[in-house]
């Protein structure tokens, strides 16, 4: 479990945003690595993204890093934020606009207002 723990250590320490999830970014395998994706992609965000289905270890070792059961999981600036329901509440709520602010990674406030304005 060290050599997966230093592997997870390495790629959220190396990219501004990462997200764990089940599939990729082009094409998530479940509906909550889903939603994360959509959220990231519609509003512009430059993320990795790293498949857990693809590697069984690796899957359980992220479950382990964060101290967090579910995937997908995401980081920023080395940070665990959360997985599905806590990005998706950030996103409604504009925090998740302030996280992204105060970290200097560039996202599109327009198309993340308009996802506001969608669910209002």
């Amino acid at each position: 479990m060290t050599d997966v723990k230093t592997r997870i250590d390495e790629t959220v320490k190396a990219n501004d945003v990462v997200l764990f999830m089940k599939g990729t970014k082009e094409m998530p395998q479940c509906g909550f690595s889903s939603r994360v994706a959509a959220v990231l992609n519609y509003i512009g965000v430059d993320y990795t993204d790293v498949n857990v289905l693809a590697d069984e270890e690796l899957r359980a070792g992220i479950k382990e890093y964060s101290d967090w059961p579910t995937i997908p999981q995401l980081y920023v600036k080395g940070e665990f934020v959360g997985g599905c329901d806590i990005i998706t509440e950030m996103a409604l709520s504009a925090e998740l606009d302030g996280l992204f602010e105060s970290n200097n990674i560039a996202f599109d406030k327009d198309a993340a207002d308009k996802i506001r304005e969608a669910n209002a």
